[in-house]
């Protein structure tokens, strides 16, 4: 399962700002109950995350480092688990790993080698989420989150998705867990 981090997992700031603090993080309503059920399933949970941020000199990747141990932390102490966090830290246009393209994916597939483009989902907030994930051959699913804080492309990544929904905790329960 390949989860996208700002506007799936934690509240997005809005364009053009960017988490730069481990206390920036805030967790979306229902996040750890969604990670749990994906880790009582067996599903791997990874995150593939564009950190812009460091490529802009906004961010060191020590100060990355810290902001996910911060989330790993905050999830773990309610019984929720990532079982990798993969990020590209580089400015548009520079790089082959930064989402739409599919770098990051790859990795992850390599890391674990039971994870394939037939068992996983990739679920995201924008557009280049959608397109890595079509690109990579992997179903989608768009999560709207909060109107004032989407990408441009939001609606070209509403019709691309093969899904769409509310919150990261609504997609397990309805595409990947259907709740009779």
């Amino acid at each position: 399962m390949f989860l996208d981090r700002d506007g799936v997992i934690n509240k997005k700031l809005p364009e053009g700002q960017y988490i730069t603090r481990p206390e920036q993080i805030e967790l979306l309503p229902g996040v750890v109950e969604a990670i749990r059920t994906l880790n009582q399933a067996g599903c791997i949970a990874l995150v593939v995350t564009n950190q812009r941020a460091i490529g802009l000199g906004l961010l060191s990747e020590m100060g990355l480092a810290e902001i996910h141990e911060h989330l790993r932390l905050e999830l773990e102490a309610r019984g929720a688990r990532l079982d990798a966090i993969y990020y590209c830290p580089h400015d548009k246009n520079s790089c082959h790993c930064r989402k739409p393209e599919i770098g990051m994916i790859k990795r992850a597939f390599q890391d674990f080698p039971d994870a394939s483009a037939n068992n996983s989902i990739l679920i995201g907030d924008s557009i280049s989420d959608i397109e890595a994930g079509r690109r990579a051959g992997i179903p989608t699913i768009f999560i709207h989150g909060d109107p004032a804080n989407q990408k441009p492309g939001a609606e070209k990544a509403i019709g691309l998705a093969d899904a769409k929904a509310h919150s990261l905790l609504s997609a397990v329960n309805q595409f990947i867990f259907s709740n009779p």
